[in-house]
C-alpha cells in the first residue's frame, strides 16, 4: 500500500516537473519569437532611414552626415549590447551599400568597391564601416549602465530613468562613430583622403577635426536629445512591458 502511494506522489512530482518546464519552454520560446520581432522592427527603421534620401544620410558634397546612429544606442538601451552591435552592424551594412552604389568622392574610405583615380578602398574600408558602428551599438550600454550606479540612489528617488544617462549615452553613441571614423580614415587613408579632398597631406588632420567639428558635434547634440525623449518614454517599465522588453537589463 504505502509503496502504491509512493509511487502515486512520485509520479504527480513529475507530471508537475513536466508542467513547469513546458511552460518555461513555451515562456522561452515567446520571449525569443519577441525579441527577434523586435530586433526586426529595429532593423527595419535603420534600412528606411538608410535607403530613404535626405533622411538617414544627408549628402554634404564630400562627405555625409548621419542620424542612423539614434535608433542603434536606442536599441542597446532596450535590448543589450549584444543585439545593438548587431543593430550596429547592420547600420555599417547600409553605409557600406550606399557608399557602393551610390557614392561620394571619399567613398572608397567605406568600401573596397570604389575608386577615384587611383586611389581605391581596401580592408581598411571595411575595418571603417563597421567596427565603429557596430561600438555604436555597445558603448551607450555601458554608458548609461555606469551613470545608474553612480547616480543610483538619485535615481531610485525620481522615475527610475536617468536623464543625464540619457543624455550621455546618445552622445556617447555619435561620437564613437564619428571619432572612430574620423581617426581610422587618419590611419588608413590619410594620403589619398587629402588627396579627394584637395588640401596637404601635412593638413589633413586639420582637416579631419573640422569635419568632426562639423558634422561630429552636431550629430552628437542631435543624438543626446533624440535619446532623451525617446528613451524616457520606451524606458518606463510599464511600457517595457507592454511591448515585451525583459526586464533583465539591469535597470
Amino acid at each position: 500500500m504505502k509503496n502504491s502511494e509512493n509511487q502515486r506522489a512520485e509520479t504527480m512530482k513529475q507530471t508537475d516537473g513536466s508542467r513547469q518546464n513546458s511552460g518555461g519552454v513555451q515562456s522561452g520560446s515567446r520571449f525569443s519569437t519577441m525579441s527577434m520581432v523586435q530586433v526586426a522592427i529595429f532593423g527595419a527603421i535603420i534600412c528606411i532611414m538608410a535607403f530613404t534620401p535626405f533622411l538617414g544620410y544627408i549628402p554634404l558634397g564630400f562627405t555625409r552626415a548621419t542620424i542612423i546612429h539614434v535608433p542603434v544606442i536606442i536599441a542597446s538601451l532596450l535590448m543589450g549590447p549584444k543585439k545593438g552591435a548587431a543593430l550596429g552592424f547592420l547600420f555599417g551594412l547600409t553605409s557600406f551599400i550606399n557608399n557602393t552604389m551610390n557614392p561620394t568622392p571619399t567613398s572608397f574610405v567605406f568600401t573596397p568597391f570604389y575608386s577615384i583615380g587611383d586611389v581605391s578602398g581596401g580592408l581598411g574600408s571595411i575595418i571603417i564601416c563597421f567596427i565603429p558602428r557596430i561600438l555604436v551599438g555597445v558603448v551607450p550600454y555601458f554608458v548609461y549602465k555606469l551613470v545608474m550606479w553612480l547616480t543610483k540612489d538619485l535615481v531610485k528617488r525620481k522615475s527610475g530613468i536617468s536623464s543625464v544617462g540619457l543624455v550621455l549615452a546618445g552622445v556617447s553613441g555619435a561620437l564613437v562613430n564619428t571619432l572612430l571614423v574620423m581617426n581610422l580614415i587618419f590611419v588608413f587613408f590619410r594620403e589619398a583622403y587629402a588627396a579627394a579632398n584637395e588640401v596637404a597631406v601635412s593638413a589633413v588632420y586639420t582637416f579631419i577635426l573640422t569635419v568632426i567639428g562639423i558634422n561630429g558635434v552636431p550629430e552628437a547634440i542631435v543624438a543626446g536629445i533624440l535619446t532623451l525623449l525617446i528613451g524616457r518614454v520606451l524606458l518606463k517599465k510599464n511600457v517595457r512591458e507592454r511591448l515585451g522588453l525583459r526586464n533583465d537589463i539591469g535597470y
